[in-house]
């Protein structure tokens, strides 16, 4: 109850005075971003473990055995579903360090999500509109991230 007490009163402190009131907010989001840091490796780690018990499943336990009885493109999507949580984990990270969003992680991160949803795209389950959606999100995408590359290799 006295930490509750005491947060009431830093924050009422905290709109009285801008520098109480930023140091605040300064603090709140880096323990949100570890709690969000720690969440993500507990995510990571289940879906790694995951991907191997599919693999080894497939693998080992199915019929005929060393092939595997989900599409390549269900497999790739587990592997590309990890490292995109591991370039969150990054994002984070590099907020944690520096105290910045770093624009450029953020656009990989965008952009290799795309990426998986173009590997996994079903023709038969979706329409040509949805990959018209993809390869208009991709261009600008790139076109993103190519602006930003060569304005950060200018400074």
């Amino acid at each position: 109850m006295k930490f509750f007490n005491q947060l009431i009163t830093d924050i009422t402190e905290g709109l009285k005075n801008d520098d109480k009131f930023m140091d605040f907010i300064h603090v709140v989001e880096n323990v949100v971003s570890k709690i969000l840091s720690v969440a993500l490796v507990i995510v990571i780690l289940v879906s790694l473990f995951d991907l191997v018990i599919i693999l080894m499943r497939d693998l080992f336990a199915t019929e005929p055995y060393g092939f595997f009885n989900k599409t390549l493109l269900e497999i790739f999507g587990l592997f590309l579903n990890i490292l995109i949580a591991l370039e969150l984990l990054e994002n984070i990270t590099a907020y944690l360090r520096k105290h910045i969003v770093q624009v450029e992680l953020v656009v990989v991160t965008a952009l290799i999500a795309i990426a998986r949803k173009i590997i996994i795209f079903d023709p038969v389950k979706y329409n040509k509109n949805d990959l018209i959606a993809l390869a208009v999100a991709s261009a600008a995408l790139s076109g993103s991230y190519w602006l930003i590359r060569r304005m950060n290799s200018k400074s």
